[in-house]
């Protein structure tokens, strides 16, 4: 199968890995050149995309994320990265025999900020305009590829360096409320996308997270105790954020 990515960072290039040692062929479409060597790289703008030159590809992971060097506000980069680029890569791709296409959005479609319970039933309402262009984005993909397309929706992304969490523990004496906090190993994020290549018959859409949502101060506070810091002060009872779970039955844990 050749499997195209559009956007190639840090999960996409796990997931390709995990793909090409399953003997796929891999192409990838990114801003900056790349150096793996069990993939073509293409240096390209998605608004300028050229596809003609490459064998026919079989599957698409769009994985794209906002550039940080811009003038742009949050809602135009938003509206540049997530929403305009997807006709152009439709355009491109209407060459191609595509049978599944993976778009990776974000649990910011949903927008309940007070500590209730989201799962793959709950229904979309976004709560700021960030949220409202991810949701549609994914429109436009499912307007686009009714059949083939599947939407995974990451909690918050993590890797193995911990240093963020220890600056902020050792900055924070007082946190204003219990703020419920959401998280996804970015392995078990690639395994579970390299997984949905594989389903004859995916759901429309997936949350993908560890079923394991906590309390954030109570995160910083533990990694205070473990390093012998100050230990962060309490100030309200109040709920927020949400605490998320997936409820599909091949979920990575």
């Amino acid at each position: 199968m050749h499997i195209l990515f559009m956007g190639y960072g840090k999960t996409s290039s796990r997931v390709a890995k995990q793909l090409f040692q399953q003997n796929h062929q891999i192409t990838t479409v990114s801003r900056s050149p790349k150096v793996d060597d069990f993939a073509q790289h293409l240096t390209q703008d998605i608004y300028q995309l050229d596809l003609s030159q490459i064998s026919p590809v079989d599957a698409v992971y769009v994985l794209l994320s906002p550039s940080r060097n811009t003038s742009l506000s949050s809602a135009e980069v938003y509206t540049q990265t997530y929403v305009n680029s997807v006709q152009p890569i439709v355009n491109t791709l209407k060459s191609h025999p595509v049978k599944r296409i993976v778009v990776v959005s974000s649990t910011r479609v949903y927008g309940e900020n007070s500590g209730e319970v989201i799962n793959d039933d709950s229904p979309t309402i976004p709560s700021d305009e960030q949220g409202h262009l991810l949701l549609k984005m994914e429109a436009l993909w499912q307007q686009a590829y009714p059949n083939e397309c599947v939407i995974v929706r990451p909690t918050g992304i993590y890797g193995t360096s911990s240093a963020r969490m220890v600056k902020l523990a050792e900055t924070t004496k007082t946190y204003p409320n219990i703020h419920w906090s959401n998280r996804i190993h970015i392995d078990d994020l690639a395994s579970f996308l390299a997984h949905l290549i594989h389903v004859e018959h995916p759901e429309k859409s997936y949350i993908c997270t560890n079923n394991m949502p906590q309390p954030l101060h109570e995160k910083i506070l533990k990694i205070q105790r473990e390093l012998g810091l100050p230990e962060l002060v309490l100030e309200s009872e109040k709920e927020t954020g949400k605490k998320i779970f997936a409820e599909s039955n091949f979920f990575v844990k």
